[in-house]
């Protein structure tokens, strides 16, 4: 019974999730991601945003810059298709698998299949 419960919280919780867009910005290439991420909640933010490379177990730390835009920037080149991870100001968290390709474009809007 209480895993039913459980499945059910889940379940409600990703119907009630709200949108996310993932914008690819200027200065993005092989080795650095920059995104703008639209998060479409009244009255919450991004707190928390972290990528996981294609055949990695690793989520690695984006930091939000200045101008509101979470990067990631690496030694090596990244490989894609990414899959993210993130936290809400409220608490809300999710995950969004094979987001943005391996070969993204600079100006593309990126939304996880729902």
């Amino acid at each position: 019974m209480l895993a039913v419960a459980a499945l059910a919280a889940l379940f409600v919780g990703a119907m009630c999730a709200a949108p996310v867009e993932f914008t690819v910005e200027k200065g993005s290439d092989e080795k650095n991601l920059a995104l703008s991420i639209k998060y479409n909640k009244e009255g919450d933010s991004m707190a928390e945003v972290e990528l996981k490379e294609h055949g990695s177990n690793e989520w690695l730390a984006l930091k939000k810059n200045g101008d509101g835009v979470w990067e990631i920037k690496s030694d090596k080149p990244l490989k894609g298709p990414f899959n993210f991870r993130f936290v809400s100001e409220k608490g809300m968290r999710n995950v969004f698998d094979d987001v943005v390709p391996a070969d993204f474009k600079v100006g593309t809007t990126y939304k996880p299949e729902e």
